[in-house]
C-alpha cells in the first residue's frame, strides 16, 4: 500500500510583490521591479503591488514623511505603466488581513528558521540587541503578504530568495500541521527580467541604494535629464575596451553594471549589446548609454510629478486598491481563523 499524495494547490494564478515605502525610488527598482510588473500585468497576469508601509517601519521612519513616501510609491508604479483597471495597487497597512495572519504564522514559523535568515544578519550588524523585533520577524509579515492573497508567484531577487523559501516552509507546515492540504500554494519564484540585480554607479559591487549617502551613486527616478546624464558621464568604469562576449568582463564590475542597464533599458540582451560595442571605450559608450537613459526615463520621471502634485487621484488609486485587495484577502483570513479552531 503507497501513501496518497497531497493534492496541490489547484487555485487561481495570481503575483504579488511589493516595494518599501522609505526613501527615494531608484533605476534599480524601475528596472528590477516596476518595469517587470508592468511587463506582466501587460501579459495578462494577475497582479497585487502594494505600498510596504509596514515593512518600512521595521527601522525608523518620520511619521510625517511616511504618507508622502507611499503616496511617492504609488505615483512610481503608475508612472511606470500599471493601470490600477488590472492590477492592484495598496497600501499594505490598509489591508487589516496583512498583520492578523501574519501573527498567525508567527505562530507556526520555528525560530530555527528565523536565525538563518541572512538578512537580518546584514541589516542588524554587531548590535543586534538594538534592532527592532518587527526587523527580526519580518520575514513572517511578508510570507503573510504573499499567502493572504494565495499568491502563486512572486518576482523575486537574489536578495530575496531565502525569505520566499521561508515562506513555502510556513505555507507547507500550515497545510500539514492542520490538515488542510493544498490550503495555501507554495509559490514560486519569478525572475525580474534583464536587470535584477542594478548595482552602484560609483561602486559595481555594492547593490544600488536609496540609503547610499552618496546621490551620484544612484539614478533616482525624480531626477531630470541633465541629472541623469550627468551622473551616467560620471559614472566609476575602467580605461580597457569593451570585448565582444560577456564572459571576458570577468572581474570588471562596472563595466559588467553599465552594460547590464544599457541592456536592460533598451530591451537587448548584454551579449547584444557588447556586439554593439565591442572594442570601444567608455568614452563612447557612456554618450549612448545617457541619451538612453534619458529617453528612457524622462516620461516616467515627468508622469511621476503630474501624479505627486495630484494627491487626490493617488489617495483614489490607493483607496480603491486597498478595498479590492481587502476582497480577496479578508476570506482567506476567515477561512484560515476557522481552520485554526478560533471561536466564530
Amino acid at each position: 500500500m503507497t501513501d496518497t499524495p497531497a493534492p496541490s494547490y489547484s487555485g487561481p494564478r495570481r503575483i504579488l510583490s511589493g516595494i518599501q515605502a522609505s526613501g527615494a525610488l531608484h533605476l534599480g527598482n524601475y528596472l528590477g521591479a516596476l518595469k517587470r510588473f508592468t511587463q506582466l500585468q501587460d501579459a495578462g497576469a494577475p497582479c497585487f503591488l502594494f505600498v510596504a508601509d509596514l515593512h518600512a517601519i521595521t527601522v525608523w521612519q518620520e511619521p510625517e514623511k511616511l504618507a508622502a513616501q507611499t503616496r511617492e510609491i504609488a505615483a512610481a508604479y503608475l508612472a511606470s505603466g500599471l493601470d490600477p483597471a488590472r492590477s492592484v495597487i495598496f497600501p499594505q497597512s490598509a489591508v487589516r488581513a496583512h498583520s492578523e495572519l501574519a501573527w498567525i504564522f508567527n505562530c507556526v514559523a520555528r525560530l530555527g528558521w528565523l536565525d538563518r535568515m541572512t538578512q537580518f544578519k546584514e541589516k542588524s550588524g554587531k548590535h543586534k540587541e538594538r534592532s527592532s523585533v518587527g526587523l527580526y520577524t519580518y520575514p513572517v509579515l511578508q510570507a503573510a503578504d504573499i499567502l493572504v492573497y494565495k499568491a502563486t508567484e512572486v518576482p523575486t531577487g537574489e536578495d530575496q530568495k531565502q525569505h520566499l523559501e521561508l515562506t513555502r516552509d510556513i505555507a507547507a507546515k500550515f497545510n500539514n500541521d492542520f490538515g488542510a492540504p493544498g490550503f495555501f500554494p507554495l509559490p514560486e519564484p519569478l525572475t525580474q527580467g534583464p536587470a535584477p540585480r542594478v548595482m552602484s554607479l560609483r561602486d559595481g559591487a555594492a547593490k544600488m541604494s536609496k540609503s547610499d549617502p552618496s546621490d551620484q551613486s544612484r539614478i533616482n527616478l525624480t531626477d531630470d535629464a541633465d541629472t541623469i546624464a550627468a551622473k551616467v558621464r560620471k559614472a566609476r568604469t575602467d580605461p580597457d575596451a569593451l570585448p565582444e562576449t560577456w564572459d571576458e568582463l570577468e572581474g570588471r564590475a562596472e563595466a559588467k553594471n553599465l552594460v547590464t542597464i544599457y541592456a536592460a533599458l533598451s530591451d537587448q540582451s548584454r551579449d547584444q549589446v557588447l556586439a554593439e560595442f565591442a572594442g570601444q571605450g567608455f568614452g563612447a559608450f557612456k554618450p549612448r548609454l545617457a541619451e538612453l537613459a534619458v529617453a528612457s526615463m524622462a516620461p516616467v520621471t515627468a508622469e511621476m510629478r503630474r501624479l505627486m502634485a495630484d494627491r487626490a487621484e493617488i489617495d483614489r488609486v490607493l483607496r480603491d486598491g486597498a478595498e479590492r485587495a481587502s476582497a480577496v484577502a479578508d476570506p482567506v483570513v476567515d477561512e484560515v481563523k476557522r481552520i485554526v479552531g478560533f471561536w466564530r
